[in-house]
Parts: structure tokens; sequence; C-alpha cells
């Protein structure tokens, strides 16, 4: 089991950039997938970075090209840098973390989720 805990949330201008921090309660690299999500008042939760065991990130393509999703192994924290940040973007983000089971193809539980309590992001005009 993990504890995650995010950090880094505020308000920023439209076309600004925020850093969110997600620290883990134990090492994290190659045990767990990583992830970042959203949701905003009235919508449903949203994936906006995944990061598997090995490194390899994929983003949706709402933030590709703006966002970036990274692993700091030594302390254990998992970050999201937002770019030219846009008012689409306001929403709380939460980190989760879910445990490889296949040591073979890294594949991750579906069932066995860890999530952060969220950090709010405000993006105004």
């Amino acid at each position: 089991q993990v504890r995650l805990v995010e950090s880094g949330g505020g308000s920023v201008q439209a076309g600004g950039s925020l850093t969110l921090s997600c620290k883990a309660s134990s090492a994290v690299s190659r045990y767990y997938c990583l992830h970042w999500y959203r949701q905003s008042p009235g919508k449903e939760r949203e994936a906006v970075a995944h990061m598997n065991r090995d490194g390899r990130t994929d983003y949706a393509d709402s933030v590709k090209g703006r966002f970036i999703i990274s692993l700091d192994n030594t302390k254990n924290i998992l970050s999201l840098q937002m770019n030219e940040v846009m008012e689409d973007d306001t929403a709380m983000y939460y980190c989760m973390a879910n445990p490889v089971i296949d040591t073979l193809t890294g594949y991750c539980s579906n069932r066995e989720q860890y999530w952060g309590q969220g950090t709010q992001v405000t993006v105004s005009r």
C-alpha cells in the first residue's frame, strides 16, 4: 500500500505554468503505474497523463505538448509540469498509483488503486 499527497495547486493566469507534486510514502518506481487525473465540477474524472514502470509516458490529447509527467526516484515524487495552461485546465487534480501485477509485461492492477486527496488548479483569463 502507498499513500499519496498532492501539492502545488493554485491560481494561475492563462498561458502561464504550474507544477504539481505528488509525494509517495514509499518507493514507486518500477512497482507501480503512475497517473494524473483531473475532475471539474459537473464533469467526469478524466485521465491526464500516465507513466508505466519503465518510464514510458502517455498523455490525453487535450494536454499533449503542454504537460509533462515525471518521477524523481530519489524523493518518490511524481510531478506534473503544466505549461501554456488554459481555462479548460481548471480542475481538481489527483495522482493515482496502481501496482504492477505482472512483472513480465508490467501490467498494472485495475482493482487496486491508491489516490491522493487532490489539489485544485484554477486558470483565469
